[in-house]
């Protein structure tokens, strides 16, 4: 990693294009958590510092390569603004033959915001003439990213090969994290994966039984494992299309002595604004909803965690943003948290609803090392190659 972000690069007048990612959660038009916005303030000051000119891209949601309102970056540039006490323009059509002309009227140490570069349909498919296009628009590239570049897209890998490109600050501070813990990694070893999807992670998963010694699946995830093992979930959310894959994952388990953990009981209730009740997992009636792990489940995870000196945590337990379903995320983190400073065990968090929950309980200085990033962070553990990492190397 020669080509990074330093204190001697001359960058004076220069047009810098900034790859970042700013796809924060919203709620009605409002921010709901910052952490990708305040991570890439340290490159940006830096920037500033060097009097570029600096052209930030990034983007939010998947709109297909369409513009589709309530996915503009319009109030995030406000947002960053007001972090960086400092004006941010913002350009708000999608790349075309005035944009070059509008980055050509910023000033030296000024800041200028595209807007969702997934508006463009050239992004997506990495198309070659989009990331061309894309890269008259400034004198060298940054890449400051890390949660994207797992992704084979024009802004991330694409742009690379038509211009000068370079690993921003807080992307060569998450890969050497990230490299710190697969090469010295001790075991035993605790993954801890949640989020509403497994379909998303199955191949992911089924890696990691090769390398961990324990799998808890929490979450959305977690019903969906359940399900096909024969439980009912009632109205739960839950993916009905992967037998064959969750008989894969519970075949390569014993194949490789790994231990798959799913909830022995939950709190359910009728409806997301509802009360919780605990339940075992044989007691589900049709109409409840798995909201959250129950306390059978949490001691379990508790007797993993206290034998283990690696902890992954990727993916919330439950529907913490509502109280009543909060106690099992919120549980998780005080034990990863007491581990880390009393037994000093190696802790990473990885994903963007992970981070949230961190911040919402204050523990974001709970763990040896928080990242933003959710697929890149399973991927790069997984031991995968990433395109946006791989261009740029």
């Amino acid at each position: 990693m020669n080509n990074i972000l330093n204190k001697n690069l001359d960058l004076k007048g220069k047009k810098v294009l900034l790859r970042v990612d700013l796809n924060v959660p919203m709620k009605n038009g409002s921010i709901t958590e910052t952490s990708r916005i305040e991570k890439i303030i340290p490159t940006i000051n830096l920037l500033v510092e060097k009097q570029a000119k600096i052209i930030i891209m990034s983007h939010i949601g998947r709109p297909k390569g369409k513009v589709v309102e309530g996915m503009s970056l319009k109030p995030i540039s406000e947002k960053l603004s007001f972090l960086l006490k400092k004006k941010v323009l913002f350009n708000k059509d999608i790349i075309n033959e005035n944009t070059l002309l509008e980055i050509n009227k910023i000033s030296n140490g000024s800041i200028i915001m595209l807007e969702n570069i997934r508006f463009n349909e050239g992004e997506k498919t990495n198309d070659k003439d989009f990331s061309k296009k894309m890269s008259t628009l400034g004198d060298i590239y940054i890449n400051d990213a890390f949660s994207c570049s797992h992704r084979s897209h024009a802004s991330v890998e694409g742009i690379t090969k038509y211009m000068p490109s370079y690993f921003g600050l807080q992307i060569t501070e998450e890969i050497n994290a990230l490299k710190k813990l697969t090469s010295e990694i001790k075991k035993p070893v605790s993954l801890i994966i949640g989020g509403s999807k497994i379909s998303t992670k199955i191949k992911i998963i089924n890696n990691l039984i090769k390398k961990f010694n324990n799998i808890i699946i929490v979450g959305g995830m977690a019903n969906t494992m359940l399900k096909h093992t024969g439980a009912s979930v009632g109205k739960s959310i839950c993916e009905y299309e992967c037998a064959s894959l969750i008989k894969e994952i519970i075949e390569n388990s014993k194949k490789y002595n790994c231990d798959i953990t799913l909830p022995k009981d939950v709190i359910v209730s009728k409806s997301l604004n509802g009360n919780g009740k605990e339940k075992n997992i044989n007691e589900i009636d049709e109409n409840d909803m798995i909201l959250d792990i129950g306390s059978k489940t949490i001691s379990s995870i508790e007797t993993t965690i206290n034998k283990s000196k690696t902890v992954l945590w990727n993916g919330p337990a439950g529907y913490f943003e509502n109280p009543n379903f909060q106690n099992g995320t919120k549980k998780i983190l005080e034990l990863i948290s007491q581990k880390t400073k009393n037994d000093k065990i190696f802790s990473v968090a990885g994903g963007g609803e992970t981070v949230a929950a961190i911040n919402k309980f204050n523990k974001f200085d709970s763990f040896t090392f928080v990242s933003t990033a959710g697929g890149a962070f399973l991927e790069y553990l997984e031991g995968k190659t990433l395109p946006g990492i791989k261009a740029l190397n």
